[in-house]
């Protein structure tokens, strides 16, 4: 009864006073549109991006003020938002609301495609943005409220990219407002007690009214239905066109990288088919071939090493290196690896437990400091019958090796 009484006394003061007197209560505010939450703990004041996502701000502005051109018949003409709650809440992370149902399924009758701007990043407290199922068209009236800066949530990445937000496990979240008044009701808000598996509270803190401010001319004009309804449609035509690029472009990546590993390829078989004409086959069946003989100690079992290694089927095609220089030629390098470090002398045991292939621990334990050698695995020295991510089962497999240096 006293959640019922307090939204009743904010909707009678502002039929009394009229809506420019609820403006009036902030005066300070510079031209602009704005987002009055008022919750059961305090009210916030948001400022929306309209010029920047005008499709995302209409969408709210066009819920909170009851004439949303989309929602189902039973919120048509109603502020949505009125006496909803926030249904999930996170410490240092962010609150959650503007689900009907209360447990994060909800939606007003529709889903839309957000816009966003590589310039709205989750990059403070206090952010308000778009929840969504994922991907491009599935967001509705979940927003939330950020508590700490949350980078993994924006829609481009550091280059200013537009992320695969269509691909599993990839966040992409429509920034549009920002609170300017309030950020400790919000931490007030998270700071909540939660259930430990749902973090929904356990003591419901509600949205008591969402109140949209407007100062100044252009936030007057703000036409908040009539502008949702003419900019999905571009929105919509944007991502589209964004992805059928993204896919040219991919296209047009991978018959390049094709054209390059065959090229490679073709330069490199001739040399692999010499080095396995001089090689000499050991009681496994591993062949071996020593392409530069060099001076320092062979590695006793139990020692680390350093070494370099490329791999390659038989008809030259290479499928793995920790070389810079062989990725590079064969279109192969990877950024991730090279600033994970993944790439040069690689640190290996030497030891029959190893976890290395037979054929490969017992090469590198045939080999002393500043040999470069390379060796032939028969199939049942490599993967076997089974093979493994990207070789087939009972493939035969070369590698060049280059023994570095014995770790102390």
């Amino acid at each position: 009864m006293k959640l019922i009484s307090k939204t009743l006394q904010i909707l009678m003061l502002c039929l009394l006073v009229g809506l420019t007197s609820c403006k009036e209560e902030y005066p300070d505010l510079e031209d602009g549109l704005y987002a009055e939450i008022v919750t059961s703990k305090d009210t916030m004041i948001a400022k929306l991006f309209y010029d920047k996502v005008p499709l995302t701000v209409a969408n709210f502005v066009a819920l909170a003020e009851g004439n949303h051109p989309m929602v189902s018949e039973q919120y048509k003409g109603k502020p949505f938002f009125d006496s909803l709650t926030f249904h999930r809440v996170m410490d240092k992370f962010m609150i959650q609301g503007g689900d009907p149902s209360a447990n994060g399924t909800g939606n007003p009758g529709y889903r839309f495609t957000a816009d966003f701007d590589p310039d709205l990043k989750h990059d403070k407290a206090g952010i308000l943005s778009m929840a969504n199922a994922g991907g491009f068209n599935t967001n509705g009236s979940q927003f939330f409220i950020t508590e700490v800066p949350y980078p993994s949530l924006n829609a481009y990445d550091d280059q200013g990219n537009l992320k695969p937000c269509d691909q599993p496990r990839v966040s992409c979240h429509s920034v549009f407002g920002e609170l300017i008044k309030g950020i400790d009701v919000q931490d007030a808000i998270s700071n909540v007690e939660v259930e430990p598996r749902t973090n929904k509270p356990i003591e419901d803190v509600y949205i008591l009214k969402v109140n949209i401010l407007r100062k100044g001319s252009d936030a007057k004009s703000f036409n908040a239905s009539k502008i949702f309804e003419e900019e999905l449609p571009k929105v919509e035509a944007e991502i589209k066109q964004i992805q059928e690029d993204k896919r040219i472009k991919a296209e047009q990546e991978r018959k390049e990288r094709e054209e390059k590993i065959a090229a490679a390829s073709a330069k490199k078989k001739p040399v692999l088919d010499d080095y396995t004409s001089k090689t000499t086959e050991l009681p496994s069946g591993l062949k071996k071939y020593v392409i530069t003989k060099g001076t320092g100690p062979q590695p006793k079992q139990g020692d680390s090493v350093k070494v370099y290694y490329e791999g390659y089927f038989l008809d030259g095609r290479l499928f793995d290196s920790d070389r810079v220089e062989i990725a590079k030629e064969y279109g192969m390098f990877n950024q991730r690896r090279m600033d994970a470090n993944a790439y040069g002398p690689t640190k290996m045991f030497v030891h029959p437990d190893a976890r290395m292939i037979a054929g490969f621990k017992e090469a590198i334990a045939t080999l002393s400091v500043g040999d470069k050698a390379f060796f032939y695995l028969p199939s049942h020295l490599a993967y076997g019958e089974r093979g493994n991510r990207g070789i087939p089962p009972n493939t035969d497999l070369t590698f060049i090796v280059e023994l570095v240096g014995i770790v102390d």
